[in-house]
C-alpha cells in the first residue's frame, strides 16, 4: 500500500478523536476527495461538524470500535487521541485494516511508559532520568531517588491533565492524587522524572511519506500545567542542535514506521537535546503551521497517509498561535471579540466549534504572521487577549 499513491476519490478515512486537530485532517482530506467518518466519546464534537459522517462511542470499548470499524469498513483508521482501545486496532491491523501510521505506533504511545522505555532503553536515545510507580510508597521512594523538584505525570492523559511540578516530599501525596485524577483509562500508575533544566522545549514536526523523512522548521512553545498556551516558528537553535535533534527525531520515527506526521517533543539543554515525548499524528503546538508553512501539519499529515510525494516543507513566513481557554464549565456560551483580535495585521482566529466549556479547555486559537517571531508572538498575544468566553 505504502509503495503507490491511491486515488483518493473512492477512499474512506475513518477518524478516531475528532477535536480542533481532527476537524482540520478531515477538511484537508475532503479537498483531495476523500469520503470522512469522525468518531468521539461525545456528540458534536469540531470534526463531526465538517464530516460526512459521525459516531458517538466510548473509545476505549474496543468492541464498540469494531463494530463501527466493520460497518464502515475504511481504508485508512487515523488515530487523533490517545485514549483509544489500540490492542483492538492490533487486532485490525492484523486482518487487513490500515492503521495510521502504525498500530503498533498508536499502542506504544499512547502511554507514557511504553514510548520511553522504547526511546530510551531499547533505542538509547537521551532522555530525562525517570522511574515508575504504582502506589504513593513507590513514588516517594522515586522522588527521594531522582531528588526535587520532580515531574509527576499520569502514564496516559492528554493536555497536560494530572501533570504537576513536585518541589517537596510534602507535596507528593497532592501531586499523586492529581495525576490519578488527570489520567485516563484509569490506571493508578504514574511516571516520575527529574526535572531538567532546559533552554527551551520544542516541537519537531517530522514527516514520513514515500518521499522520505521531512522535517518542519523547529517550533517553540510554552506550557502551563503541561498544556500549551502559545507556539512560534521558526524556533532558534544552533545547526548543532538542529542536527541533533533531527537525529533523535528520525531514529525514533524510523523505528514506529508507517506513514504520516509526528510531533516530536525534546528539550534543549546547555549539554545537549533531549527526547520528551512523541506522538503519531498532528501536534496541538503545530497549529502555528496553518500560518507559517506551504503545507500544514495537517495537509502534510494526510499526503502522507494517502501515499502522495512531499518534494518539500517551505516555511513561507514567521507565525505564532496563542490559545484562549475556558474558566469554568457551560454548555451556553459564546466567544467574543473576534472583531477586536482580527483587527490586528497579518492575524486569523479560529474557533474549534466545541460544544461545552470546561476549566482550561482550549476554546479558539489566534494565529499572526510578521516579519520575525517576537512580533509574531506579540500579535498573537495580543489578539487572544482581545478574545473571551462569554458564558450566558
Amino acid at each position: 500500500m505504502y509503495g503507490s499513491p491511491l486515488t483518493p476519490q473512492g477512499r474512506k478515512l475513518l477518524l478516531l478523536g475528532s477535536g480542533e486537530l481532527g476537524k482540520e485532517v478531515i477538511m484537508e482530506a475532503q479537498r483531495l476527495g476523500v469520503e470522512t467518518v469522525a468518531v468521539d466519546r461525545y456528540a458534536n464534537a469540531p470534526a463531526m461538524g465538517v464530516a460526512h459522517r459521525s459516531y458517538v462511542t466510548d473509545m476505549l470499548d474496543g468492541d464498540a470500535l469494531r463494530r463501527i470499524i466493520e460497518e464502515e469498513r475504511p481504508h485508512y483508521i487515523v488515530p487523533e487521541i490517545e485514549a483509544i482501545a489500540t490492542d483492538m486496532l492490533v487486532e485490525l491491523e492484523s486482518e487487513g485494516y490500515h492503521v495510521v501510521p502504525t498500530a503498533r505506533a498508536a499502542r506504544l504511545t499512547m502511554d507514557r511508559e511504553g514510548i520511553r522505555r522504547l526511546a530510551a532503553e531499547k533505542l538509547g536515545l537521551p532522555t530525562a532520568p525517570y522511574r515508575f510507580a504504582d502506589s504513593l510508597v513507590q513514588l516517594e521512594a522515586a522522588a527521594e531517588e531522582l531528588g526535587y523538584p520532580c515531574v509527576i505525570k499520569p502514564i496516559m492523559s492528554s493536555s497536560g491533565k494530572g501533570q504537576s511540578v513536585c518541589r517537596s516530599r510534602e507535596e507528593l501525596a497532592d501531586c499523586w492524587g492529581y495525576a490519578i485524577e488527570g489520567g485516563r483509562a484509569k490506571k493508578n500508575r504514574i511516571i516520575v522524572e527529574g526535572f531538567v533544566r532546559f533552554q527551551s522545549e520544542i516541537t519537531l514536526l517530522t514527516v514520513r511519506s514515500v518521499s522520505g523523512t521531512a522535517f518542519c522548521a523547529p517550533i517553540g512553545h510554552t506550557q502551563k500545567d503541561g498544556d500549551y498556551i502559545e507556539s512560534w516558528q521558526p524556533h532558534e537553535m544552533s545547526k548543532a542542535h538542529i542536527r541533533e535533534a533531527e537525529q533523535i527525531a528520525k531514529t525514533i520515527t524510523d523505528e514506529l514506521g508507517g506513514y504520516g506526521i509526528y510531533g516530536v517533543e525534546l528539550f534543549i539543554t546547555a549539554d545537549g537535546v533531549l527526547f520528551s515525548e512523541v506522538s503519531p499524528r498532528p501536534h496541538d503546538t503545530g497549529m502555528v503551521t496553518m500560518v507559517t508553512q506551504d503545507l500544514s501539519e495537517f495537509a502534510l499529515h494526510v499526503r502522507a497517509i494517502l501515499g502522495f510525494p512531499i518534494p518539500s516543507v517551505a516555511l513561507m513566513t514567521p507565525g505564532a498561535s496563542h490559545t484562549l481557554k475556558a474558566d469554568r464549565e457551560s454548555a451556553s456560551f459564546s466567544v467574543g471579540g473576534i472583531e477586536e483580535a482580527l483587527s490586528l495585521p497579518r492575524t486569523q482566529v479560529r474557533l474549534f466549534g466545541k460544544p461545552e466549556t470546561k476549566p482550561g479547555r482550549r476554546m479558539a486559537v489566534a494565529l499572526s504572521t510578521a516579519s520575525d517571531t517576537e512580533t509574531a508572538r506579540g500579535i498573537a498575544r495580543q489578539a487572544a487577549e482581545s478574545l473571551y468566553v462569554n458564558y450566558e
